[in-house]
């Protein structure tokens, strides 16, 4: 079967797997505070000396409204609104303080929206401050943020470098005037360079562009001219995204209707144009979506097999316990999932409370950990050893299903491991699914719970 079949066959809805068990499938645990801060405390005992602990702020707040977007987010111009969601971040931050016995060390700290750089930089500056002033950063730190190009300035960029920012991720999507003007995302390839080479003036090390395939309006043609435009500027890492499409979650996209998006083959050819790109350009696939250059930290990790994965995408610092602040952040225990409630009034009166409000949460059981694990080496490290902990929960179909993809030329297995061929990094999340035993065992027929693979 040659690869364009693959795709066809393979292409169907299946998990980004950012988490196992995935959102979805988090089930009726009702969410317990106490029982989640008794997690939440093993989890950091347990990792916070050896590897750190990592944090995701959720900005939610956007002057307009991108209409593709699924996130959550508020749509203001109105920037009273700052002052007292930092207050609330901060006051949120403070109750997980009140639950750790030593001083947290900071591996990895990442600003999502929403648009962070909606926030003035002397709010960012005391945010991170605020952050940093209770904990110990860890020689090998990261900070990162995403910034929109129509409104991160100099300004922006030099306050978050101050306080330790490296890293910074543009949302670029398309640089096509039709496919901007669609999805209310306008901006130019010159603004997209001005920001590229402020931030490299600055000393940011590391840039990441965001693109996305499958958009309303898009064409063969707008993705040639994006990638033609993206040569130019080589950011270090791009993250090439499918793009979602999922109205009846985000009421952005009922603005267009369905015969603006390609359909299955015009968006598999978007996909095999950027690949192709990408490989020309020199980018390396790292895993689902993401790409660097050999000289990015991201490409080494690949290298050394210490790629980690989690709800902020392929990452450097293996840590396990992750605090996502903020109204919508999740937060993963390493033993458990918890999620803060999404309405931003909801969020910010339990926070001036001193309380922490989850409107979903997820216990992890011994199967789970395990699943979790294998999801993640394959995806990180492109193999998986069939440990003893792993054989009860590994299905009855399990080795035909991988018999069949070895036929294919996707993996490679014995008795004892399974390994990615190079054509399987196109068909990460498929594999993966062969081992998500809670989407295996769920009642059919919900087909829109994810988007397809490709």
């Amino acid at each position: 079967m040659d690869r364009e079949a693959l795709i066809d066959k393979y292409n169907v809805p299946v998990p980004r797997y950012t988490s196992y068990p995935t959102v979805p499938f988090w089930g009726d645990d009702t969410p317990d505070v106490d029982k989640w801060f008794q997690l939440v405390k093993r989890c950091f005992n347990e990792s916070n000396q050896t590897k750190g602990i990592s944090i995701y702020i959720h900005l939610p707040y956007c002057e307009r409204l991108c209409t593709y977007c699924a996130c959550t987010k508020v749509i203001t111009r109105d920037h009273c609104v700052e002052d007292s969601y930092i207050d609330a971040l901060l006051q949120e931050w403070n109750i997980y303080l009140e639950q750790f016995d030593e001083k947290p060390i900071l591996r990895e700290l990442h600003l999502g929206g929403g648009t962070p750089t909606f926030f003035s930089p002397e709010n960012l500056k005391r945010l991170i401050n605020g952050i940093k002033s209770s904990a110990d950063l860890h020689p090998e730190h990261e900070f990162s943020f995403e910034g929109h190009p129509n409104n991160t300035t100099r300004e922006h960029m030099e306050a978050l470098f101050e306080v330790g920012f490296r890293r910074v991720s543009f949302g670029v999507q398309d640089f096509d005037p039709e496919v901007q003007r669609v999805i209310n995302r306008l901006q130019t390839y010159e603004t997209v360079k001005e920001v590229t080479e402020i931030a490299r003036e600055i000393g940011y090390h590391s840039v990441n562009y965001d693109l996305i395939y499958g958009l309303p309006k898009q064409e063969i043609s707008s993705i040639r001219d994006t990638f033609d435009k993206v040569s130019e500027l080589k950011p270090d890492r791009i993250a090439y995204y499918s793009y979602a499409h999922v109205p009846w979650k985000s009421k952005g996209q009922r603005l267009f209707t369905e015969e603006d998006i390609p359909d299955s083959s015009g968006k598999r050819a978007l996909y095999e144009l950027g690949k192709t790109k990408l490989a020309e350009l020199g980018y390396d696939d790292v895993g689902m979506d993401h790409f660097s250059l050999p000289h990015d930290n991201l490409y080494q990790a690949k290298i050394e097999k210490r790629l980690h994965r989690n709800f902020m995408g392929y990452n450097t610092s293996h840590t396990e316990l992750l605090i996502g602040l903020g109204a919508s952040s999740i937060s993963d225990a390493k033993y458990a999932y918890a999620q803060n409630p999404k309405e931003i009034h909801l969020y910010k009166t339990a926070s001036e409370k001193g309380e922490l409000d989850l409107v979903k949460a997820c216990y992890l059981t011994d199967e789970d950990l395990q699943v979790k694990k294998a999801i993640l080496d394959i995806s990180c490290r492109r193999e998986l050893v069939f440990s003893d902990e792993l054989k009860p929960y590994m299905p009855e179909t399990i080795k035909k299903e991988l018999q069949i993809m070895a036929e294919e030329g996707i993996l490679s297995f014995d008795s004892n491991k399974l390994e990615v061929s190079d054509l399987g990094m196109t068909f990460l999340r498929n594999i993966c699914k062969l081992f998500d035993n809670r989407l295996r065992n769920a009642k059919s027929g919900n087909t829109n719970m994810f988007s397809k693979a490709i």
